[in-house]
């Protein structure tokens, strides 16, 4: 198949725009609730309290809405809204509250993520998604490791974008393990303890000094 629209020309009224974002809300609950393969355009539309024929006017087929769904999904990781951190120079601080922001969108997200990754193992559109998402944490999470750099703050000889890969992975694999994976995950480790755990290790890896 061809790779699923992630921006349609978006409605140029108030109004579509509602009943496209009614139509993406009930898409993920439609998808959540039978899986991908045996959520129905129906179903969708139903959910939604729309005729079919509405969701034609917003959307091709499934792909194309399952990619809408996903994109909100994304951006709810990609901008999770970091809590207020007392002292901003406080680098171990800012760094577990990032942390912490992106797990609370993993838990948000559990199911859909879930989803996600069963569909792009066997779609080659919706991998590229999960790929274009990877490298766009990469490039963000590298250029706030060259910041800390640049101030001293973090090891010089560390290469930015590969100590940002390695430490996004880690990040990333453990949180989908622990809202994903079996229930043993998360009795044996407390979300505190995870969100600590994963801060320590990223500026423990960055040998960013306790004093800061």
């Amino acid at each position: 198949m061809s790779r699923p629209r992630i921006a349609p020309t978006p409605p140029v009224t108030a109004r579509g725009v509602r009943t496209r974002d009614r139509l993406v809300a009930a898409a993920r609950v439609v998808f959540e609730r039978e899986g991908y393969l045996d959520a129905r355009l129906v179903d969708i539309s139903k959910e939604a309290g729309l005729s079919t024929g509405s969701f034609y006017t917003y959307f091709t087929n499934k792909e194309e809405v399952f990619a809408a769904v996903v994109e909100v999904t994304q951006n709810d990781l990609l901008h999770p809204g970091m809590g207020r951190v007392a002292d901003e120079g406080d680098v171990h601080a800012v760094v577990e509250a990032s942390i912490r922001a992106y797990l609370h969108a993993c838990r948000r997200n559990a199911r859909l993520l879930a989803l996600l990754e069963q569909v792009a193992h066997v779609d080659p559109a919706f991998r590229e998604l999960e790929r274009s998402r990877d490298e766009t944490f990469y490039r963000r999470n590298a250029r706030a490791i060259a910041d800390l750099q640049d101030r001293g703050l973090a090891d010089a000889s560390l290469d930015p974008m590969l100590t940002s890969k390695a430490l996004s992975a880690m990040v990333g694999r453990m949180a989908y393990s622990y809202f994903v994976g079996p229930p043993s995950e998360r009795r044996s480790l407390t979300f505190e303890q995870l969100t600590a755990g994963l801060a320590r290790m990223w500026t423990n890896a960055l040998r960013v000094p306790d004093c800061v």
